[in-house]
């Protein structure tokens, strides 16, 4: 591959003629897709860059030569998880000479090691023992606390979750990790509508943010609640056939053979040994993990909400119920902003095109409900219900305020006078300016630091 010079270092790259990338003997997996290999100049300076895309995560050797025929090796690199990236300076990548990245398949001796493969701190990151905000200490939010005394989130045990999470050896190609589809930045959500699959197919539902999972009372998961828990939850995208498609023995056999996590494994469970069970219980308590509770309005709670602007002090009142006539409580109550032992049909259609939990049970009764998730950092987790159908706050808000379809399943908060037999959708007719404050106080519930902190962030190490 040539080496692209960025137009204003040419003069520093004069004489250099070829760089390519050479596969010989990679014998890559049918469900792999195709290696690539980079080598760029940085801007800014007169360093250069090698970045390999390898989903097979083999080892690399970078050799030079001034004649094409007479090679040296100048470096050997481990890809971890997909990529692994490398910068030099101008020496010894010097112009005029030529420049490969080689597979050879009798040099794969070089292993991920705790060490290389992950960036960890010294000291483990406190997940067993969060700070709680006082209301998260008390009923009704210890009724919602679905951690099993089985499961409890250790240190060691959500570390590994979190290698997991991010890992994409958990998908049949190697290429979509958990996190493909519950990306941090967007509160562990997935900005589009339906999330892609390892072989480009779409899901049928939009992936539901992930904080503050620990909090839900009835304890299933999914927005049909199919999985009894959330260590069944997490098994089922990587055996799904569009999403991730590996199987879990094919996953166990590719997680032992690697060193890094036989020492991950000992640390969570006591032994090196990889196990289905075992990586189920990681990955929850890794979720489980994902607290939210510094947003501006977990700061609000301690001061009568002094904190908040007059918009966002009208959009609270308006959220509970003391300026209009919403209801929004009742299925987004408490400070985690989720229902009690309840399931909700919110009237989006009339009949359903998913039917949700009806799906799973086949009673009529069911159709159209669906789990109703934390309302914590609704600002990131965009687009909005389970088909991603609302792009925007704006428009959900206006759904609830005009847009209710009358269906027979309509959860009684949301008909006129919450009759249980009365199919009267509630209108709410707020005025703009009300409807803008209830955007606003949504917005007050988003956390600044759960898109950002380390610790539920991407630990692969992927090169200086």
């Amino acid at each position: 591959m040539k080496k692209k010079a960025m137009p204003d270092f040419g003069a520093v790259l004069a004489g250099l003629a070829l760089a390519f990338a050479a596969c010989e003997g990679l014998a890559l997996d049918s469900l792999e897709p195709v290696v690539r290999v980079d080598i760029a100049l940085e801007a800014g300076s007169a360093a250069s860059r090698l970045t390999i895309h390898n989903p097979g995560n083999h080892t690399w050797i970078v050799e030079t030569s001034s004649d094409l025929s007479t090679w040296t090796t100048i470096d050997t690199l481990k890809v971890h998880n997909g990529w692994f990236q490398r910068s030099y300076d101008s020496d010894p990548l010097a112009a005029g000479r030529f420049y490969r990245a080689r597979h050879d398949p009798a040099q794969q001796g070089l292993m991920s090691t705790l060490a290389t493969a992950l960036l960890l701190p010294a000291s483990p990151f406190n997940y067993a023992s969060p700070t709680l905000p006082a209301s998260f200490l008390v009923r009704p939010i210890t009724d919602q606390d679905n951690m099993p005394a089985t499961n409890p989130t250790t240190d060691a045990g959500a570390t590994l979750g979190r290698a997991l999470f991010y890992d994409r050896r958990l998908s049949a190609n190697q290429t979509i990790s958990c996190s493909s589809c519950h990306q941090q930045a967007h509160g562990f959500s997935d900005p589009r509508p339906f999330s892609v699959g390892f072989q480009g197919g779409l899901t049928g539902r939009n992936s539901m943010g992930l904080q503050n999972a620990r909090w839900y009372q009835r304890a299933h998961f999914f927005w049909d609640e199919r999985a009894n828990t959330l260590e069944d939850q997490v098994l089922e995208p990587i055996q799904n056939a569009v999403e991730m498609g590996i199987t879990l023995p094919d996953l166990v056999t590719r997680l032992s053979a690697e060193p890094f996590y036989q020492t991950l494994f000992a640390n969570a469970f006591g032994t090196p040994e990889v196990t289905a069970d075992r990586i189920s219980r990681a990955l929850a308590q890794f979720v489980r993990s994902i607290i939210s509770t510094r947003s501006k309005y977990d700061m609000g709670v301690a001061v009568n909400f002094s904190n908040f602007t007059a918009e966002e002090n009208l959009g609270r009142q308006v959220f509970t119920g003391q300026v209009g006539n919403a209801t929004c409580t009742a299925c987004h109550g408490t400070d985690n902003f989720v229902p009690g032992n309840t399931l909700n049909n919110n009237g989006l259609e009339n009949p359903y095109v998913d039917k949700g939990v009806g799906a799973i049970t086949g009673r009529a009764q069911d159709e159209g409900r669906f789990k109703v998730p934390s309302l914590r950092n609704i600002e990131l987790t965009a687009p909005y219900m389970h088909d991603g159908r609302f792009a925007t706050l704006e428009e959900v808000v206006e759904f609830y305020n005009s847009g209710i379809v009358a269906h027979p399943n309509l959860s009684p908060p949301l008909r006129v006078n919450g009759e249980p037999g009365q199919v009267t959708p509630r209108r709410l007719n707020l005025t703009a300016a009300q409807k803008a404050a209830l955007v606003a106080f949504l917005k007050t519930l988003t956390d600044p630091t759960i898109a950002t902190d380390e610790k539920w962030s991407d630990p692969f190490n992927y090169g200086p």
